[in-house]
């Protein structure tokens, strides 16, 4: 295990443990392996242990795809057979029906669950959000998918697949609407459960939405009560235009597509450049790869378990993998076809990044069938096999070249490769310190941002937009004495920290032993002699924060302690004559 770092601390990553209620995930056939209990899916067990092992291992999430079909390119359009005997993502159970068991065995892991825009009804994907929300307190995510799937068309009653950008502006406004049902329906107050007043809630503080659009109409109100997070932290992978465009609009974290590091920095860096452009700001976006990671206690012990599961993989299974996420159908290729030098572009990228980074592939000859056995062992995703430090410092590099802030792990077996990981990565990790000994908060959008701004949705979100009015009031932003700053040369012994371009005034009988803190910004406005000369008048100070609070971008004065000092320092302004530019 390398030594303990010094100096300052390193960028801490996220880690995701990538999964999907099906035998086969991404490593077909290996679902008779003897350290593969993935084949009891269908047990909540099952589930529960896996959960189990993520929280001891401090894993951010337990991140579970979906699909609504069998993939059906492979071997003829609708062909099922190819993806049968290694269980390539067919069968497959709902992703949601085993949160609640694994939220009641654990306290801290946090579970992102796939659910399409594209089949969903927005009123009912909402209430069956909150009502995890509330079950695993705190805890979901979405992660939100438009479905791409021919024979899921189908299934959902359709002729044939939505239009692709047609189906992103279906999901745009699905996604407005429940931001409108889980943020603007209920008032923070609503909710009292009064036993004096004999009120549960009060009327006047749930309002119907009334949303008439051009896919969808809900009046509203959302029938479940506010949960934690009420808006579910938000998982997004769009890697098309308008994908992209989408996710930066709304995702909270990005599941960033790609087989090396330059090639995610390319779209990291367009995501958040895209990000600035919608009004976000980019540190709210976190963005995630997937990684195979195969670990053991040395290098040679880990290849060989990749090998390993390389000999027991389905190669007709990861071929109909291929097909689906493609849409190329590889039987179609001679079987002697070296597909280094010819094939499509899908394949050319795959068997660059094996080449670079699968141990023992320079020089091969790299022929469907060799392709096949890459693809049936962690799928289009990156590896990185070897001893806990050769694999920590593949990721290592994949942060530093890629610009990203974490990964999804998947898996060959499960979960005996989560395993591996909590007892041969994780400690290497630590020791470098860049992963977590232990969980920052309770919630999803806490643990992954902290930021230490609460569970809610960020002020520059777009559902944020969406909340009530009056909540605003209550919102209180805490954040440690440690990360408050003050305008050089000046120390604040306040720890309450306002919403960007807004004020707190924490008072204690209008001396200077109460102050405020507001954005850099606006300190920067007060150079240090006017800093010193309303420091002299506590009256006239607290009516500058006033009227600066009351500028610009939605700046707005808020009073935790003392209203009656408000109006008091109200008062003041008018008696002074202050404006907003003084």
């Amino acid at each position: 295990m390398s030594d303990e770092v010094d100096g300052p601390r390193p960028k801490q990553w996220i880690l995701n443990a990538f999964s999907m209620s099906t035998p086969g995930h991404l490593a077909p056939g290996l679902w008779s392996h003897p350290r593969n209990h993935a084949s009891q899916y269908k047990d909540i067990e099952y589930w529960v242990n896996l959960a189990k092992i993520l929280e001891e291992g401090k894993f951010h999430g337990l991140f579970i795809a979906d699909v609504l079909s069998h993939y059906g390119v492979y071997k003829g359009n609708g062909n099922i057979d190819p993806s049968l005997p290694g269980a390539a993502q067919f069968p497959m159970n709902d992703p949601f029906l085993a949160v609640s068991a694994m939220a009641a065995a654990t306290k801290h892991l946090s579970f992102g669950v796939t659910a399409s825009t594209t089949y969903e009804n927005p009123f009912l994907l909402a209430r069956r959000f909150a009502t995890l929300d509330h079950f695993t307190k705190g805890r979901v995510a979405w992660n939100v998918v438009t479905s791409h799937l021919e024979p899921a068309a189908r299934n959902l009653g359709l002729p044939t697949q939505i239009e692709h950008d047609e189906r992103y502006r279906i999901a745009e406004e699905f996604v407005d609407l429940t931001y409108q049902l889980w943020e603007g329906s209920w008032h923070d107050d609503a909710v009292v459960m009064d036993t004096e007043t004999k009120q549960y809630t009060v009327p006047g503080r749930v309002r119907k939405i009334n949303h008439e659009g051009h896919y969808f109409q809900s009046a509203g109100p959302l029938t479940t009560e506010p949960s934690i997070q009420r808006t579910p932290f938000l998982f997004q992978a769009g890697a098309s235009r308008a994908g992209m465009a989408f996710a930066t609009r709304h995702a909270e974290c990005m599941f960033l597509p790609g087989m090396t590091p330059a090639a995610v920095r390319r779209t990291a860096d367009e995501v958040r450049r895209l990000a600035r452009e919608s009004g976000r700001d980019p540190a709210t976006i976190k963005l995630i790869a997937g990684m195979l990671v195969v670990v053991d206690e040395t290098d040679a012990l880990a290849e060989a378990k990749y090998a390993e599961y390389r000999r027991q993989a389905d190669l007709e299974g990861a071929m109909a993998l291929f097909g689906g996420w493609t849409g190329v159908d590889l039987d179609g290729w001679a079987d002697d076809a070296d597909f280094a030098f010819a094939g499509p572009g899908a394949i050319q990228s795959l068997i660059a990044s094996w080449s670079a980074t699968v141990p023992g592939t320079a020089g091969a000859r790299w022929t469907k069938r060799r392709i096949a056995e890459e693809l049936a062992v962690g799928g289009a995703h990156a590896r990185a096999v070897g001893s806990p430090q050769t694999v920590a410092d593949t990721l290592q590099a994949w942060v530093d070249k890629a610009g990203i802030d974490g990964f999804n792990l998947s898996y060959a077996v499960c979960p005996g490769d989560f395993e591996d990981v909590v007892r041969w990565l994780l400690p290497e990790l630590r020791a470098r310190g860049v992963f977590w000994a232990d969980y920052a908060a309770a919630t999803t959008r806490e643990n992954y941002f902290q930021d230490g701004r609460g569970p809610r949705l960020r002020s520059d979100h777009p559902g944020s937009r969406h909340k009530w009015p009056a909540e605003a009031k209550e919102e209180k932003n805490v954040v440690p004495r440690s990360e408050l700053r003050s305008p050089e040369g000046y120390s604040l012994p306040a720890t309450v920290m306002a919403k960007p371009g807004a004020f707190l005034l924490v008072p204690q009988k209008l001396d200077w032993s109460g102050l405020f803190v507001g954005s850099q910004r606006r300190f920067a406005e007060l150079d240090a002699a006017g800093w010193d000369a309303l420091r002299k008048d506590d009256h006239k100070l607290h009516a500058v924060l006033l009227a600066l609070g009351a500028r610009g971008d939605g700046g707005e004065l808020r009073w935790l302690y003392d209203p009656g000092l408000a109006q008091e320092a109200e008062k003041r302004v008018r008696e002074l004559q202050l404006s907003a530019d003084a």
